[in-house]
This record gives structure tokens, sequence and C-alpha cells, in this order.
């Protein structure tokens, strides 16, 4: 018999079948990449996730005969509502076994709890906090997941959506491209000298974890200014982009991190991060100190680099920000020893993103599709057809 619960973050058996799930699923499926566990426990408990301090979620769990089956978290993201003037609510985490019965009731439960909360539009997958994934895989399914940047699901996935009705809002395509084929053109470079001879606008670079972690405030700050006309904007927290912070300056080489300065002020920001795909599966998403430093290890010798997060405040696109930033991005993948380069995750509405990208040479090899559908009237609907 299937049984849909709302899981108690106090429990502990409940919390584990949420987070063993996937692990499941997946044995065999050599594309698919574990999150780090630790995660996505936190992100279950209101005590420790920065979304609580300023949001709702609630997480459930399919269970057939007391197994798990499928999952789903739903997201009252207030900041993101208000930012935006809607009543939306989001989804992520979702899994489910290839039973369409079992995808309804999920949403039979996600959006009677979205309906109680005046909510009328069922979004997603959309994350909890950054450096998380959007949307469902819908092309790329022979390729692997770039460690946890992004979503892995089968190809019945989105099948299954659009039969109960929901239909694309937004692709975020990724791209690839082989790093000595990886020049730009000679534009590109000449705009970038002139930049630099100018003394203005300058790259700094970073030596350590602790010198990255100083300039977090900052970064996180413009982050948010550069972004503000995106799809998925909302202003985040300082508490949530701490957490952003210290994730990225653990699991990142600082080199590969770049900050772009017009004098003391911060403009815009590259982030690029050593592969560590195969240490995240060889330890099945646990963190402790023999895999972190197995991890550590492997980033030294990874062949493929994940830039992921890219950006320069509007008004420094006429100066030659983008440019002085790209001509950084060329050296920065090509001083590591990299064959293989993948830019995550760009968004349709990141016009200016998806244009350099194809100057660039960037082929893009995964799309993954953010859905929606309206909350009322549907509920009843998928109650009367799951049997």
């Amino acid at each position: 018999m299937l049984n849909i619960i709302e899981l108690d973050p106090k429990s502990r058996l409940q919390v584990n079948q949420f987070i063993e799930l996937p692990f499941r699923l997946y044995a065999g499926t050599p594309q698919w990449v574990p999150p780090i566990r630790l995660d996505i426990r936190t992100m279950l408990n209101p005590k420790k996730h920065p979304f609580y301090q300023h949001s709702q979620a609630q997480a459930f769990l399919a269970l057939q005969d007391d197994v798990a089956v499928g999952r789903i978290m739903v997201l009252e993201n207030r900041l993101y509502n208000q930012a935006h003037q809607t009543q939306q609510a989001a989804f992520c985490l979702l899994e489910t076994i290839e039973d369409i019965n079992v995808l309804k009731a999920l949403f039979v439960a996600a959006d009677e709890w979205a309906k109680s909360r005046g909510l009328n539009d069922m979004v997603g997958p959309k994350p909890m906090g950054l450096g998380e994934g959007y949307g469902v895989l819908v092309e790329g399914f022979d390729l692997r997941q770039m460690m946890t940047m992004m979503n892995y699901n089968p190809p019945y996935l989105p099948r299954m959506l659009a039969e109960i009705g929901f239909e694309k809002v937004v692709d975020f395509v990724s791209c690839q491209i082989e790093v000595d084929k990886f020049t730009l053109p000679d534009k590109i470079h000449r705009v970038a000298e002139r930049v630099i001879e100018k003394g203005t606008i300058h790259v700094r670079s970073f030596r350590s974890r602790r010198d990255l972690r100083s300039f977090g405030k900052a970064i996180g700050s413009v982050y948010n200014e550069i972004f503000i006309h995106n799809w998925e904007y909302y202003p985040y927290t300082q508490r949530e982009i701490e957490v952003a912070v210290d994730t990225v300056t653990m699991f990142s080489d600082p080199g590969l991190i770049k900050v772009l300065m017009d004098h003391e002020r911060v403009i815009g920001f590259l982030f690029a991060f050593p592969d560590m795909s195969d240490g995240l599966k060889k330890h099945k998403g646990r963190l402790n100190p023999i895999s972190i430093l197995d991890l550590f290890r492997k980033m030294k010798k990874a062949d493929w680099v994940a830039v992921n997060g890219t950006g320069v405040l509007p008004e420094y696109y006429g100066r030659g920000g983008n440019a002085l930033l790209y001509a950084e991005m060329e050296k920065t993948v090509k001083s590591r020893g990299f064959k293989f380069a993948e830019f995550t995750q760009v968004a349709e509405s990141a016009d200016q993103m998806r244009k350099d990208l194809e100057v660039l040479g960037g082929r893009e090899v995964k799309n993954h599709r953010v859905y929606r559908r309206g909350v009322n009237n549907k509920i009843q609907q998928l109650r009367e057809s799951l049997y």
C-alpha cells in the first residue's frame, strides 16, 4: 500500500530513508554523483539551515509497504515571493520510482501543503540555497553529473511530470569546452589589456582559504546586485551567503577563484572548481577526515574544471569588465593542466552569459528544465486519478 508521510526531522529512520533513496535508485548508474549526505541532512533540519530563518519548507516521503519509493521537499521562499510579487511554491529533492501513482501522490501532498499557505503555483526543481542545481535533466542523460552543482534523474521523470500537467518555465544549459581549444578572440584580449593599462580595474587572486573567506561578505553583496534581474533571483541573506562561502572555501582551490575589483570595490567574480565527482562517488557522499583528504588529492589530479558562478556588474560591461574576466578565465583554466571545462547551469534569462559562451566556443551538452503548474483546482484531479 502506498502511503505519503510528512517527514519528521527528529525521526532518524525517516531522515535516513529520505537520504538513502537516491543511493538505491541510482545504484549502478555511472552518470549519477551522490550528494553530500550532511548537506541533505541539514536541509531537512529547520534549526540548522539558514533558509528557515526567512521561509518554510516541508519534506514528504512516499512509502510502499514501509519501503521508500519517492520523496519531495516543498518550499515557500518568502524572500523570492516578495521580490517577484508572486505566491509561488517551489519543490526540490524530487525522486521517484517509475510509477506515475507515486509521483501523483507526492504532488497531492505537496499541493495541499502549498494551498494551505495561500500559494498558487508549483515550480521546480528549484534549490534551497546557493550553489545547488536547478531543473530536471531533459538532455544529456549519457553524461556524468558535474559534482553536486546540478541534478541527475532518469529519462522517465520529465515525461511523467508532463503527464500530470507540468509545463516548461525556463531551461538551464551546461556547455563543455576542450581546454586546448579554448582560445579567446584577439579582440577580447586587446580590450582586457587596455583595461589593465588604465589601472583602475584589476583581478584579485587568492592564495589561501582564509584570504578568500575574508572577501565573502563583499562577494555576496555584489552577487545580489549582479543577478537582480535574473529569473531565479532573490536577495540572499547574510547568513545564507556565509554558509555558501564556507562551502566554497572548503571545497575549492583558492587559486581558481577570481574577483574583479575597481580600486577597492568588488565588481565581479569567477568561481571555478576542480571536479571531485570521482571522490564523491567513491565515498558515497560521506564526509570524514579520510574522505576529505582523498577529495583534496583528487582535486589536484582532476582533468575537469567546473565554472559555476560568473558575473560582472552591468555598468562594467561597456568598460571591459567582462573581457577582463574572460581573459582571466582562459588563463585560469589553462594554468592547471585541465583537459576539459564545463560551464554549468546558465539560465535562458542570462542573455549576456549565453552570448559570451557562444563566443567562447561552448558546446551545449546538458539541459535542465524548470517546470510549473497551478496548485489550485489540481489537487482533487490528481487524487481522483491515483488508482
